[in-house]
């Protein structure tokens, strides 16, 4: 029997987390309304310190209203249960103890039955850790996972949450951004998308960015010219990004259109980075999951210096559309995709089942709760999706080439 459900956001931003918030309290609401439910706050940092947000009757009554927002209204941060040297240099738990059982032992203390948590492979992977350790210790708490990454990257899972409307937020950041292109002459322009090891979110969102431009009129007589605003390069981490091919075709386009827009990956072009790095003696920085810190090594940055030499640019331009992105509201796509999965995610913590929901793509894109040993991290985006091929074919940019898979 269930009597208080608890729910947690953790991870970087992605545009679902409010509305997940609030489509869980929507349905309890509506198929179990005596359910008492609480939200740590900050993510698992909030369930080891027990700091949490009690759900009452307004939030209830006005839940709906989360769908208009972006980020997270109970706070998000990056804490991994596993980590026990990091969790004791925040002073989240003492030296020797261990994090699961003092993350268990809040649990019970709080009177929960199901913990809902909403993240990505990281999250997930530590709900994971979490729910088996509650399991093999039998505490009896039910925990369901909720997919959510704007890198669209997790095993099995067809579609996470938010990743649709980063993209269509990416594509807007660049209306503005490449409006930029003939603010002189030569001009580089570097789009940086966020995507640690995977290049979809880059992808998509110069897809959305075309499908806009190929939808609109255009008046190259005084200028305005659909060529100058394209697309003309798109690196991703999965393909083999040759510098020298790429800048000779690039200082074509340079010639012909006078500026060249570069979409690139967050992760693309990593491996050559942390190497420069490393031969020079510098400390590559990395977070509590080890992983590098992409802010600190500065892809987009990178690319535009390799390229503006190459390229005879008088000027070099690199914005980053990911904060923009991942912490938009969700569009209507998410908004009906975390729907359906926030009421199977009742559904199934009211029958006791333990997993992550969403479209399990090793089983027919079924829409289930699917075991947390089987979720993991770091899909890579399949470059040799039609939609991709033709995206750059369109572009004039050869197809791609697999790179060797790397551990960032």
């Amino acid at each position: 029997m269930v009597h208080k459900v608890a729910l947690l956001t953790a991870g970087g931003f992605a545009p679902c987390l409010s509305t997940a918030i609030g489509g869980l309290i929507q349905r309890y609401t509506a198929v179990a309304p005596e359910i008492e439910i609480i939200a740590y706050r900050h993510g698992y940092q909030g369930l080891l310190s027990g700091d949490f947000l009690e759900v009452g009757p307004a939030v209830r009554e006005k839940a709906h209203l989360l769908e208009l927002f972006g980020g997270s209204p109970i706070g998000n941060s990056r804490v991994k249960l596993t980590n026990a040297k990091d969790l004791v240099k925040r002073g989240l738990v003492a030296e020797g103890d261990d994090p699961l059982k003092v993350a268990a032992d809040r649990l019970v203390a709080d009177g929960v039955d199901v913990l809902h948590t909403i993240g990505g492979d990281d999250t997930n992977t530590t709900a994971a850790d979490l729910a088996a350790y509650l399991a093999g210790n039998d505490y009896g708490l039910t925990v369901v996972g909720l997919p959510k990454t704007i890198d669209n990257d997790v095993i099995p899972i067809r579609q996470s949450l938010g990743a649709d409307t980063a993209a269509e937020m990416g594509a807007r950041f660049s209306r503005n951004v490449l409006a930029e292109h003939n603010a002189g002459s030569r001009l580089l322009i570097v789009h940086e998308v966020m995507g640690r090891n995977c290049g979809w979110l880059t992808a998509a969102t110069a897809r959305k960015y075309r499908q806009w431009l190929t939808q609109t009129e255009w008046l190259p007589e005084i200028g305005l010219d659909a060529k100058a605003w394209d697309v003309h390069a798109v690196f991703v981490p999965e393909a083999v990004i040759d510098l020298e091919a790429e800048a000779a075709r690039l200082h074509e386009v340079m010639d012909t259109v006078g500026n060249v827009n570069i979409f690139v990956s967050e992760g693309a072009g990593v491996e050559s980075i942390v190497a420069e790095m490393e031969k020079a003696g510098q400390e590559v920085p990395r977070d509590a999951f080890g992983h590098i810190r992409l802010d600190k090594v500065n892809p987009g940055a990178w690319f535009g210096q390799q390229f503006a030499e190459m390229l005879d640019a008088e000027k070099t331009l690199v914005q980053k559309s990911g904060y923009y992105s991942r912490s938009a509201a969700s569009n209507q796509y998410d908004l009906d995709l975390i729907h359906s999965m926030t009421d199977l995610a009742v559904d199934t913590a009211l029958r006791g089942e333990s997993g992550v929901i969403g479209h399990d793509e090793e089983n027919g894109d079924v829409l289930t709760a699917i075991a947390f040993d089987r979720i993991k991290g770091g899909k890579p985006f399949d470059i040799t999706q039609q939609w991709y091929l033709d995206l750059l074919a369109d572009i004039g940019q050869p197809a791609p080439v697999a790179a060797p898979p790397a551990e960032h």
